[in-house]
């Protein structure tokens, strides 16, 4: 039995293993809204791609720097840029960041 455990994490670990969830988020002041997707990998690290209602996309790099959480950097179409951080329950989660200085909010899953 554990052999077969052994051998179907070995074929998911080599398979790439990815989960892309949905993301909606928004400009703290209510002035922009977002949606799109994140891919988190079995290595740890994921992207993000999202699309605003005013016509900006962004995409962005994680990791997760425990089991839990995880950070990262989106970048714009409009040259915006700016941190985040999320909390994460495997399969959803909500996170807060820094959008060209305005605080940026979004769920997942």
């Amino acid at each position: 039995m554990r052999e077969i455990a052994v051998t179907v994490l070995i074929a998911l670990g080599l398979s790439g293993c990815a989960m892309t969830l949905p993301v909606r988020g928004q400009i703290a002041d209510g002035s922009e809204a977002f949606t799109g997707t994140a891919t988190g990998y079995a290595d740890g690290g994921g992207n993000l791609t999202i699309s605003s209602n005013r016509g900006r996309t962004c995409e962005g790099t994680f990791v997760y720097v425990n089991g839990r959480e995880g950070s990262g950097t989106f970048m714009c179409s409009d040259g915006a840029s700016g941190p985040f951080n999320f909390v994460s329950t495997g399969t959803r989660g909500t996170g807060t960041g820094t959008l060209a200085g305005k605080t940026f909010t979004f769920s997942f899953g």
